[in-house]
C-alpha cells in the first residue's frame, strides 16, 4: 500500500505552500482475456491516466488518490502502492512548481462509469517493443535504426559512442534484454526525440510512424515507471494474485505472467516454481472447455505470506 502522508498539528505545515502543486495519478492495471490493460481516460486528444489535485479535504495522498480514480472511473482500488514523485524543474502549473506523485494499483478489471469517459488500454499499444511473447518485435529494426542516427548526430566521437552504449544496455536483446529497464528504455527513445510527447513539447516534427501510442501529459513515462516496477515485483512478492479471479488454472496464472513480462514462459518449470513455492492450493473442483481434459482450479495460499521471505514467480523464458 502506499505510503499515508505525514499528518501535522499545524495546518499550515500540512499543506503545501505557496508556489507547489502536487498532483496524484494512478497506473491502474488489469489483466484480461490474456492482455495487461490500464484503466485511461479518453476526454481529450491523446488518452491519460486518472489524476487529479490533492485537495484540502484528502487525509492522505492515497485517501485522495483513490477518490479521483472513483470520481473518474467508478473504480474502487484495493491494491495501491505509491511509485515515485516526479518534480522536474521544468514542471510548472500556473507559476507553481508541480509535483506529480504517481501511484501503481492492481485491481480485477470492471467496467469504467465515472464522470469522464474512460476504457481499458492495452499497454503494449504504448510500448510495443516490450512484448516478445511472439518473438523480437518487428518495430525493434526501427528502433535500432533511429537510434543509431542519433548517435551519428552528436556533437563528438565520445558523446556519440555514450548514445550507443546506453542503446546497447537498454534495448540489449537476447540474453541481455532485462524486461524491467521499460522507463530506461523510453527515456532514452525521448531523449533522441523518437516519441511523440518529446516532440510536442519542443515543437519538433513527430516521428512517422509513431513508436507506440502518445499519451497526455507524461503519462507514458510514468505508466514505463509502474510496468518495470510490476514486472520487478512479480519476481519476489505475489502481487499478480491482486489480478487473478478467486479461483483460476495454473495455465491462466502462466498467461497473466506472461502478459505483464512480454515474454512466454517454459510450462513446466512455471508449475513446478508455482507448486514448490507454495503460492496456491486446489480448490477441489475444475474447469472444463480448454480444449483437453479438465483443469484443475486453484487458489492463492495466503499462509505462504508468512512461510517465505521472497514468495514471487521468477519467470524464466521457454516454450508453452
Amino acid at each position: 500500500m502506499g505510503a499515508p502522508a505525514q499528518r501535522s498539528s499545524s495546518s499550515s505545515a500540512a499543506w503545501p505552500q505557496p508556489g507547489v502543486s502536487i498532483d496524484l495519478s494512478a497506473a491502474v492495471v488489469a489483466v484480461t482475456k490474456e492482455e495487461p490493460r490500464v484503466l485511461a481516460l479518453h476526454g481529450g486528444e491523446r488518452p491519460a491516466l486518472p489524476s487529479g489535485p490533492l485537495e484540502p479535504d484528502h487525509r492522505t495522498l492515497e485517501a485522495g488518490l483513490r477518490a479521483w480514480v472513483e470520481r473518474q472511473t467508478n473504480q474502487k482500488l484495493n491494491y495501491v502502492e505509491q511509485l515515485y514523485t516526479f518534480g522536474d524543474l521544468d514542471r510548472q502549473d500556473a507559476g507553481a512548481r508541480a509535483l506529480s506523485v504517481a501511484y501503481l494499483a492492481l485491481v480485477r478489471e470492471a467496467r469504467p462509469a465515472g464522470e469522464i469517459e474512460a476504457a481499458w488500454l492495452d499497454w503494449y499499444g504504448c510500448f510495443p517493443w516490450e512484448d516478445w511473447r511472439e518473438g523480437r518485435p518487428a518495430i525493434l529494426d526501427l528502433i535500432e535504426q533511429a537510434l543509431d542516427a542519433w548517435a551519428r548526430t552528436a556533437p563528438d566521437a565520445r558523446s556519440a559512442e555514450i548514445r550507443r552504449q546506453r542503446h546497447r544496455l537498454a534495448f540489449g536483446e537476447g540474453s541481455a534484454w532485462n524486461d524491467e529497464r521499460v522507463l530506461e528504455r523510453y527515456e532514452l527513445l525521448y531523449e533522441a526525440r523518437l516519441v511523440q510527447e518529446a516532440c510536442v513539447e519542443d515543437g519538433t516534427r513527430a516521428p512517422s510512424p509513431p513508436l507506440g501510442r502518445a499519451m497526455a501529459f507524461d503519462h507514458r513515462r510514468i505508466l514505463a515507471t509502474a510496468i518495470g516496477r510490476l514486472r520487478g515485483k512479480i519476481k519476489y512478492r505475489p502481487v499478480v494474485f491482486e489480478l487473478m479471479p478467486p479461483a483460476f488454472t495454473l495455465l491462466q496464472l502462466q498467461r497473466a505472467v506472461e502478459a505483464l513480462s512480454g515474454v512466454l514462459l517454459h510450462k513446466q518449470n512455471f508449475r513446478r516454481l508455482v507448486e514448490t513455492q507454495g503460492l496456491v492450493e486446489e480448490t477441489g473442483e475444475t474447469i472444463t472447455g480448454t480444449g483437453g481434459r479438465p483443469a484443475r482450479l486453484v487458489r492463492f495460499r495466503p499462509e505462504v505470506l508468512i512461510e517465505r521471505p521472497a514468495p514471487g514467480v521468477r519467470p524464466s523464458a521457454g516454450r508453452r
